[in-house]
C-alpha cells in the first residue's frame, strides 16, 4: 500500500509540472500513469490512480495547476483523468515482463503496453472533451490529442526506461 500512495503522490507532483495550454494542459502525468502501471502491475497501478482521483475529487489540489474538486474531475479535461486507472492497468500488463524478462523484451513490452495505455487516455479524454466542449471529433483530436502525441510517446519511453531499470530492485526488496 505504501507504493500505491507513493505513486499517487508522484502523479500529483507530475501534474504540477505543466505548460498551461487550452483546452488541455501539457503535464508529466502520462509519464506518471504509465510508470505507475509498469511498476505496480495492473491491480495496484489502477488502485494508485483511483486514490489520486479520489484525493483530487474531495478538493485537494492535486490536478494540473494546483486545482482539485469535482468541477475539475467532471470538466472538459475530466475524461483524461478518469482514464488513468484503466491506463495504469493496461500499462501494468507489462509489469511481469519489465521485472523478469531480458532487457530488450522488457523494453518492447513496456513501450507497447504503455502505448496502449496512452491510446486509452486519448480515447476517453478526447471523447469526453468533444461531448462537454461541444467540439466535433476532429476538433477534439486537434485540440486534445495531436499536439501531445510526440511528447507523450517520449514520456512512455522514459517511463519504460525507468521501470526496466528499477523494477528488478523493487521486486528484490519485496522478497
Amino acid at each position: 500500500m505504501t507504493r500505491v500512495a507513493l505513486m499517487a503522490a508522484f502523479t500529483a507532483v507530475a501534474a504540477q509540472i505543466t505548460i498551461p495550454l487550452e483546452p488541455v494542459p501539457f503535464t508529466l502525468q502520462v509519464l506518471a500513469v504509465v510508470l505507475t502501471g509498469l511498476l505496480l502491475g495492473p491491480r495496484y497501478g489502477a488502485l494508485a490512480m483511483g486514490v489520486y482521483l479520489l484525493v483530487g475529487a474531495v478538493g485537494v489540489p492535486v490536478f494540473a495547476g494546483f486545482r482539485g474538486g469535482l468541477g475539475v474531475l467532471f470538466g472538459d479535461t475530466g475524461g483524461y483523468l478518469l482514464a488513468y486507472p484503466l491506463a495504469a492497468a493496461l500499462a501494468g500488463m507489462a509489469a511481469g515482463a519489465v521485472t523478469n524478462a531480458p532487457r530488450r523484451r522488457a523494453l518492447v513490452a513496456g513501450f507497447l503496453w504503455g502505448g496502449l495505455a496512452l491510446v486509452a487516455i486519448y480515447a476517453l479524454g478526447a471523447t469526453w472533451l468533444a461531448v462537454l466542449a461541444g467540439l466535433s471529433p476532429g476538433a477534439a483530436l486537434a485540440a486534445g490529442v495531436l499536439p501531445f502525441v510526440v511528447f507523450d510517446l517520449i514520456k512512455v519511453g522514459l517511463a519504460t526506461l525507468v521501470a526496466v531499470a528499477v523494477a528488478p530492485a523493487i521486486a528484490a526488496s519485496r522478497a
